[in-house]
């Protein structure tokens, strides 16, 4: 058996506001989005580097306050980047974890929460 990447389902209710966190806040880019029809629930694909996450209005495709850990490198650059933004819904910090690793951790607008790990030496 071989398995592959994984690709998180996060709810979302409000286009505006997921665009504001995810593209103007977390710098991710829009690679494509979906609707039925007009006025129809929304779902799209952001990515940033290798990270890709489905984000979706969909009411049974996924439930709010999902938690996704998300490997990275550089976490208090990118930490720093994202202070300068001065986005008044999020000031996140950077956690020395008791297990090594370097952690930010962000909720965005809708409960969900991302934590950037950037694993330490050992």
């Amino acid at each position: 058996m071989h398995l592959g990447k994984v690709t998180p389902i996060l709810r979302i209710f409000d286009e505006a506001k997921a665009l504001e966190f995810y593209v103007d806040f977390l710098g991710f880019k829009v690679d494509w989005q979906h609707r039925f029809e007009a006025n129809f629930p929304l779902y799209l694909q952001v990515s940033l580097g290798e990270c890709v996450l489905h984000l979706s209005e969909h009411h049974g495709d996924a439930s709010p306050g999902a938690a996704v850990r998300i490997q990275a490198q550089g976490v208090d650059a990118y930490q720093q980047q994202l202070q300068g933004k001065d986005y008044r819904f999020a000031k996140p910090g950077v956690e020395e974890m008791p297990w090594g690793s370097r952690e930010m951790s962000i909720h965005d607008p809708f409960g969900n929460r991302l934590v950037f790990v950037e694993e330490g030496e050992g």
